[in-house]
């Protein structure tokens, strides 16, 4: 198991956010989209997350992921395989961003949002640019219909949710779950960051906690319901 700190600085390990990502994914799209469905993923990391998903579910169609790091994209198609999933998960080690874009009724990403200067990081990967939010906002600029990303509360929520309706889309459907900050978010260039995105209101923590969000923008189009007002509310309540 990757616990120590030099195998936390080379992949991804923190089982509470990883769990919470795992159950956005069986909740907001696995058991809403048909079993014939191909979802793409950005940064798939060790697969964890999407591995326990498709084993909760009936789940039926392909999840297409996308992952940089070679280490994690190793033990992810391990881990694939061993689960016996390769009919069902298949992750390419190369940059999302770099491929033709492939066509999926879904995307789905746990991103970087880590706010930093720079990403001279222990983990450069996780940097998700100034605000914390510039990868995420790539990815919404895609036009996929659904887009399922984790949304930090220290990472100018209001800011990400302002452009994701600039885009066209709309809060569907979210979840959120209180974490305390971990091994990455600690890291004192991180922290010196949020505590001035504080101070300008474009970060909601505790000194102790913050919220992460697995939200479900859909398409205006689409969108049943919108539950922008409400989620922008909650995220920012600490």
């Amino acid at each position: 198991m990757l616990t120590s700190p030099q195998a936390l600085n080379h992949i991804f390990f923190c089982p509470e956010e990883s769990n919470f990502y795992s159950h956005c994914v069986e909740t907001l799209v696995l058991n809403n989209c048909s079993n014939s469905e191909s979802i793409i993923e950005f940064g798939s990391g060790d697969g964890s997350p999407v591995i326990q998903s498709l084993l909760r579910t009936n789940f039926n169609g392909i999840v297409h992921g996308f992952e940089l790091n070679n280490l994690a994209c190793q033990e992810a198609n391990s881990k694939v395989e061993a689960y016996e999933l390769s009919d069902k998960y298949k992750i390419d080690n190369r940059c999302f961003f770099d491929a033709a874009k492939p066509q999926a009724k879904y995307l789905i990403s746990n991103p970087p949002y880590l706010p930093a200067l720079d990403n001279k990081l222990l983990q450069p990967l996780l940097h998700g640019g100034l605000e914390g939010i510039t990868i995420t906002q790539k990815l919404l600029t895609l036009n996929y219909e659904n887009v399922l990303v984790m949304i930090s509360s220290y990472s100018n929520p209001i800011g990400l949710i302002n452009y994701a309706i600039a885009q066209g889309y709309s809060v569907s459907n979210f979840m959120i779950s209180p974490l305390k900050f971990g091994y990455y978010s600690s890291e004192q260039k991180v922290k010196n960051r949020i505590q001035e995105l504080q101070k300008d209101n474009r970060a909601f923590c505790s000194e102790n906690i913050y919220l992460l969000a697995g939200v479900l923008f859909t398409k205006k189009r689409s969108c049943k319901v919108d539950l922008s007002t409400e989620f922008s509310q909650l995220i920012t309540c600490l």
